[in-house]
Order: structure tokens, then C-alpha cells, then sequence
């Protein structure tokens, strides 16, 4: 059976911000565009970013004690690939919602995560696994 690639299309308000977010604080890489919209590669799914009025989002769902933004989307990675990014986020001053950190130590489904916005306010979450195993 061949793996799935998912793709998530969702509204900014600005190509060329969502560009320079996208590209240079994710390292994704550009694909097809036209005037009113810009498709990226994000570690191997396609995100297609239109103009538009983003979405309304909230802290409404909990995940243990923390307040997490819905709806979200994001990655998991290998937790060294986290950790990189993670410092890259960092060092680029991106505003965190959630600070990395890790949540569930040593129980099942033990992983790092991350809560941060787009220049669009749309929410992303990236997660790190030592062992993708214990992603469900």
C-alpha cells in the first residue's frame, strides 16, 4: 500500500508574507502558485495557502492542564529533527503559544511539542517523538 500525503488548503491575507514565514521560519519549499494563491511543500504534504480571511481559531481544547488552539495543524517528527527546528524558531524569534516542551514524560505517548502562529494567526503544531511507535 503506498502512503497517503495529506494536504491542507487554508486562507492568509498576504502571498508574499506567507512566502518569506513559510519558506525562510519552515523551510518549506515552494511549488506551483498563481495570483491568489501559493502551494508549499511541507516535509513531503501540500499545504495550499489562498488569500482570504483566516480562520477564526480559540483555546479551546485541553490537553492535560494546558489550553491548546483549535483547530490546529502541524507535523511529527523524529525528535532530533524537532529539536533543530525547534532552536531555529527560536533564533528567529518566532512567538510561541505553547513553548516547546515535552508532555506525557514517561508514559505512553511521550512527546515534545510546540504551539506557534503563522503571520495569519492560523495555528501550528509541531510534535517530536524519540519512538514514532507511541504516536497512537
Amino acid at each position: 500500500m503506498t502512503q497517503a500525503l495529506f494536504h491542507y488548503s487554508f486562507h492568509v491575507t498576504d502571498l508574499d508574507l506567507a512566502r518569506e514565514f513559510y519558506t525562510k521560519c519552515l523551510g518549506c519549499k515552494e511549488g506551483r502558485s498563481a495570483p491568489t494563491w501559493v502551494d508549499f511543500d511541507f516535509s513531503g504534504h501540500q499545504l495550499s495557502l489562498h488569500l482570504g480571511e483566516p480562520i477564526k481559531t480559540t483555546l479551546s481544547a485541553r490537553v492535560g492542564d494546558i489550553a491548546v488552539p483549535m483547530p490546529h495543524f502541524g507535523l511529527i517528527l523524529q525528535l532530533e529533527q524537532w529539536t533543530k527546528l525547534s532552536k531555529q524558531l527560536q533564533d528567529q524569534k518566532v512567538p510561541f503559544i505553547i513553548e516547546p516542551h515535552c508532555r506525557f514524560a514517561g508514559q505512553a505517548g511521550e512527546q515534545w511539542t510546540m504551539f506557534f502562529c503563522d503571520p495569519f494567526g492560523n495555528p501550528i503544531e509541531i510534535k517530536g517523538f524519540q519512538d514514532f511507535g507511541g504516536i497512537f
